[in-house]
């Protein structure tokens, strides 16, 4: 059954259309003869590739008319030759394509695949590029196998019977691999606060780049993660090995890693072989909304190009670009949205290589738009994580400007002023956004299992505090301000969230989005002892958060060189008194008109046993 490649192509007519194998399966001997052969049958062929990942079909060769590409994807190697005319795009839902041949919208007539060796009962791996080569299969009439023995033999939807080709070709070419991407401290930052919000059981999808490759080191600490991605990298071979990923919480494919490619290192080819821990699947199971929405938790991570201040994004185009535009991406995309938990976040730097600013007023200007705005849950940049499900185009904005580079944030604010995007009377200290405090990040899980994060306070907290302020009550009211406070407007409000970190410093708790505490130290203009404040919902007082945010603000302190905390309660408020108690400084109390004045120093400690609190001079 096998024959030389000169052989295989005999059959092949002008006018056919021939399905080659994606990425790194492409059948590169097959293909190599076909376009070097001057065979007269081999002309004004139409070649069939979903993506076109190696150099054997050269999308821009304009010198023979031999073939011309049609590729549903209009990133890597095909893009500036699709713009230029000179190949094919057909826009689809990745999802949809197999239904596209199957129902002979998309004509195959001869199918050129990549597989492994058959085994002893004759069945051969289609490896690590599954795709639609089932479908282009069952419709041609003139199937030709390239088998290559350095292909990974996988699990799943992966193995085809000898019976089913017409022809087999046998390679000696080395396997398509990639070299890992190198990450710097931009990606490591961004892929840190990408994983700060990926919760244990979550289930993510992943591609390459430099993004990925640094996401997958910052979710090694994860528990129970799983995976239903596109393509299955060197990022996700380790995370897998880390034990993160465990996949038991899926509801399809339950304890397998599903995905339709794999692209990385000869390591990662090695490591696929057999490995019954990972399922590859044809894009009707991988790329399907409805598959991926059964997966409770389903996150689907974008990278960016640019974005706007009302969440409008560029997506990337070009050589290196996987997720290449809004058809590509929609798919995933949607399945977060229909599942359970889930959500969409589009990750990007502050700034490109150029160093201009990717947070911009508008991205009208740039292709590949991505524009439903509206059911994009987060995005994210080396400074932070911008939340913007359920926020007014006001607030998208003052959460992006608080992620974009500090030296662009002053112009971003004046820009808003001007399209009345933001208040006009927006408060901006610039020198703050240079000072701001991003290395204090943490979460802690308390009683009843409520998980809270924890970070320094930023000018778009300012909705959530409001909003905290008026759900306390008359009394928590008074412990907070000492004065019966009624309202908190903007105006008021913004003084108290854009902070000058030079003096102060603020840090806030949330459960998901939900502000739901803060605390707070102020040095004055002489002296070196900061006035410390707190103020935690009601509905979560009594878990220790308190507690714990006094911890933060001590080591925070101490780390700055201040020499130690004085602080203002009332005498009825034990719960506060409580904190002070349980702290391990000593606290020297005065009592004044109903006031605890309270000194803690920092260059003492308390004993071991007994009263925290020295109570002196009581009237």
């Amino acid at each position: 059954m096998y024959v030389s490649p000169q052989k295989a192509l005999e059959r092949i007519e002008p006018g056919m259309s021939i399905f080659i194998g994606t990425g790194v399966g492409e059948p590169a001997t097959l293909v190599r003869q076909l376009i070097e052969s001057d065979a007269d049958n081999l002309q004004d062929l139409e070649l069939v590739q979903l993506v076109s990942l190696g150099d054997t079909i050269d999308p821009g060769d304009s010198k023979t008319r031999k073939y011309r590409l049609k590729t549903f994807f209009s990133g890597w190697v095909a893009s500036d030759a699709i713009t230029q005319g000179r190949v094919d795009l057909i826009p689809s839902r990745f999802s949809g394509i197999p239904d596209l041949i199957l129902r002979g919208l998309i004509a195959i007539d001869a199918a050129f695949v990549q597989v492994t060796p058959p085994d002893e009962s004759g069945y051969c791996s289609l490896g690590v590029a599954v795709d639609v080569a089932r479908q282009a299969i069952e419709k041609a009439s003139y199937v030709v196998a390239e088998v290559n023995d350095q292909v990974p033999r996988t699990y799943g939807d992966t193995f085809v019977h000898v019976s089913e080709f017409d022809a087999m070709v046998e390679s000696k070419d080395r396997m398509l691999t990639f070299p890992r991407w190198t990450v710097d401290d931009v990606f490591d930052r961004l892929g840190e606060n990408v994983a700060s919000v990926i919760e244990d059981g979550d289930c993510i999808g992943f591609t390459i780049g430099p993004l990925f490759e640094a996401l997958g080191q910052h979710l090694q600490k994860k528990k129970n993660l799983g995976v239903h991605s596109p393509f299955f990298t060197d990022a996700l071979m380790d995370l897998v090995s880390s034990g993160a990923v465990t996949n038991r919480n899926k509801a399809t494919f339950r304890g397998k890693s599903v995905t339709c490619y794999a692209l990385g290192s000869a390591e990662l080819m090695k490591w696929l072989d057999r490995n019954p821990l990972v399922e590859f699947q044809g894009i009707d199971k991988v790329f399907s909304p409805l598959e991926i929405g059964k997966n409770p938790c389903f996150v689907s991570v974008f990278p960016a190009r640019k974005v706007d201040l009302s969440g409008r994004i560029a997506l990337h185009y070009g050589r290196g670009n996987v997720y290449a535009g809004p058809g590509e991406a929609a798919d995933f995309f949607n399945g977060a949205e229909i599942s359970r938990g889930g959500k969409n976040i589009f990750a990007l730097p502050s700034r490109n290589l150029k160093r201009e600013a990717n947070i911009r007023i508008s991205v009208e200007e740039f292709p590949n738009l991505f524009i439903h705005r509206e059911s994009i849950d987060m995005v994210v940049t080396e400074y932070g994580v911008a939340g913007l499900r359920g926020r007014s185009v006001r607030e998208r904005a003052q959460e992006l400007i608080d992620i974009a580079h500090p030296d662009d944030r002053l112009n971003l604010v004046n820009e808003a002023k001007d399209r009345n995007i933001i208040y006009r009377d927006q408060l901006f200290i610039e020198e703050s956004a240079r000072l701001y405090p991003s290395g204090i990040q943490s979460e802690h899980v308390f009683k009843n299992q409520k998980k809270i994060r924890f970070r320094a306070i930023k000018p778009s907290d300012e909705e959530g505090m409001r909003r905290l302020f008026y759900r306390f009550s008359d009394k928590a009211v008074y412990y907070r301000y000492f004065s019966p406070v009624k309202t908190m407007p903007h105006c008021r409000m913004q003084e108290y969230v854009n902070v000058d970190y030079a003096r102060t410093l603020s840090i806030v708790g949330l459960e998901g989005p939900r502000l739901i505490a803060e605390a707070r130290y102020s040095l004055p203009v002489e002296g070196n002892y900061a006035d410390i404040a707190f103020v935690v919902d009601e509905e979560y007082q009594g878990l220790g958060i308190a507690s714990y945010m006094y911890g933060l603000l001590v080591q925070h302190a101490k780390e700055r060189g201040i020499g130690g905390f004085t602080a203002d309660v009332l005498a009825s408020n034990k719960g506060m008194m409580k904190v002070f108690e349980k702290g391990d400084l000593p606290v020297n109390a005065r009592l004044d008109s109903g006031i605890y004045e309270l000194s803690i120093p920092f260059g003492e400690t308390a004993p071991p046993h007994g009263p925290r609190i020295r109570y002196e001079h009581m009237k």
